[in-house]
């Protein structure tokens, strides 16, 4: 598909289709509601199946079942809606069945607001279901890489037969930008080779069946350590994070999407005041880049950690860095968004004092 402009939600949806998707189930909430408002006919083009269900807990057990008989299925809503999931994504979780999920991120908590924010950050980090399970998280900051990391999510939930999750916001979804979409970017043979998968046909050793129930402690815990294994190959190999002018940098700031893109701004103009900043952009929240966290900022007299939630982020730069170094915190919250000025201030200032 040669570049076009296209707003932030539907070129998701898009991406979605040329992944390979399917199978949509949702229900509508600001705001992502052009997900479903675009592929409920797009989907059908494609010869997929739309359903808007009667609740997000219904759509969760939608795309557990069109995934357990091995369709590429996804669901999207806001923090509100993925809160009401968590039941279903433990379940996927336990047993080792892959979809994707797409999360606009909203105001919060509660019902909150519509305008953007990174509340979500723990929910989608640490989840709210039941039990040891992670999902991978990846967090774009342009539309471009939303559709390229939403393509990815489907091969990767594939490959790992886990949850993947694309971590947007309001401001995102709203935006218009060019973007080049990938066609039928998904992984044939992670498409069609799924032995795991439900089907009417016997196999050897007959029909397939999917359970997470042990009767024994010593089973469930064998279970958990195998995942356990898995995750940390998913750690090794599919964190991802975007480095810029980090290797003399007296200060960094971390940042992740949206508000990545606004501290871009403030690299600037703490540039024009003499003080050499760099940036560190988790693309994964999880997996979290640690160790990339860990070796750029050693050096530095301090580092800012820029979101729009209340140390949500913070948390993991700490667990990050155990080395004694100065941490500063610009958080937003509710909608409201920080601004390149503000975060280039607060460098700005402490640099005068401890360079």
């Amino acid at each position: 598909m040669a570049k076009k402009l296209m707003k932030g939600n539907v070129a998701i949806a898009e991406a979605a289709v040329q992944a390979g998707c399917r199978y949509y189930f949702g229900y509508p909430i600001t705001p992502q509601n052009e997900v479903p408002e675009y592929l409920s006919k797009r989907i059908r083009e494609v010869g997929g199946v739309f359903k808007q269900a009667e609740s997000e807990v219904a759509s969760i057990n939608m795309v557990f079942g069109a995934s357990a008989a091995g369709g590429r299925a996804m669901t999207s809503s806001s923090g509100l809606g993925i809160a009401l999931m968590q039941e279903g994504i433990s379940n996927l979780s336990a047993t080792q069945i892959p979809a994707v999920i797409l999360n606009v991120s909203r105001g919060g908590p509660g019902i909150g607001t519509i305008q953007a924010a990174q509340q979500d950050y723990m929910q989608m980090t640490r989840g709210g279901g039941n039990g040891d399970y992670h999902c991978l998280v990846y967090a774009p900051w342009d539309m471009q890489e939303a559709c390229d990391l939403m393509q990815r999510a489907f091969d990767k939930a594939d490959e790992y037969r886990m949850v993947a999750m694309v971590y947007t916001d309001a401001t995102l979804s709203a935006m218009m930008e060019s973007v080049e979409i990938k066609e039928n970017a998904g992984s044939k043979e992670l498409m069609e080779n799924k032995p795991w998968a439900l089907s009417p046909e016997a196999h050897e050793g007959g029909r397939n069946k999917i359970e997470a129930v042990w009767n024994e402690p010593k089973d469930c815990m064998a279970f958990n350590e195998m995942m356990k294994d898995k995750y940390d190959r998913v750690i090794a190999n599919e964190t991802m994070v975007d480095l810029i002018d980090v290797e003399d940098a007296d200060f960094v700031i971390v940042a992740y999407g949206t508000t990545a893109r606004i501290a871009q701004g403030a690299l600037k103009y703490a540039k024009a005041e003499g003080v050499k900043v760099g940036m560190i952009r988790p693309v994964t929240l999880w997996p979290f880049p640690y160790e990339a966290v860990y070796e750029y900022t050693k050096n530095a007299k301090g580092i800012l950690v820029a979101e729009m939630a209340i140390n949500q982020l913070e948390e993991d730069v700490r667990m990050a860095v155990d080395h004694d170094r100065l941490i500063l915190h610009l958080g937003t919250c509710g909608g409201v968004m920080p601004s390149a000025k503000e975060m280039a201030k607060v460098i700005v200032e402490v640099a005068k004092e401890v360079l």
